[in-house]
């Protein structure tokens, strides 16, 4: 009788590669959170998300064990006055980039567990169209007046 072993490990193998998708694509730069004021309910988490990819990829969902909630979000103009909204997904394009960043899309961390230090590193898990998953490490650092926060 001829060992399945070989099958069901290159079975497995397959599967393995196929949950990676087009997180292997994508690699993710300056990964960092805005330390939040004492006692405030949620900050931001900011970083350039580049997709080495040949497909457009789509980042549908992001999670973190420091806040109950974790939510994609946009800054828009409605009527002149700027507001964060929650968005269903940021486009990565296909040998292209997101920039997220305040002002504009960011990943929202709201009703915090506890307050977090500047230093302290945070654990993002980026979840994509395709359901692949990458996990990031953000440092937590001080913020900074706006005009050099958007060189970061």
């Amino acid at each position: 009788m001829m060992n399945k072993l070989p099958l069901l490990v290159a079975g497995l193998l397959l599967s393995v590669g196929a949950l990676a998708g087009s997180a292997d694509q994508i690699s993710v730069h300056d990964p960092y959170v805005r330390l939040a004021p004492p006692n405030a309910p949620a900050t931001g988490a900011f970083m350039v998300i580049r997709n080495g990819g040949s497909q457009d990829v789509k980042l549908v969902k992001a999670d973190n064990p420091l806040s109950r909630v974790t939510e994609l979000h946009n800054h828009i103009n409605e009527g002149g006055v700027m507001k964060m909204r929650p968005v269903p997904s940021v486009d990565i394009k296909a040998g292209g980039e997101a920039v997220l960043k305040p002002g504009s899309l960011h990943v929202m961390l709201i009703d915090l567990k506890a307050p977090m230090k500047e230093g302290d590193m945070v654990p993002i898990t980026l979840t994509f169209d395709d359901g692949s998953s990458k996990q990031v490490e953000a440092k937590v650092v001080r913020p900074v007046p706006v005009e050099q926060e958007q060189k970061h």
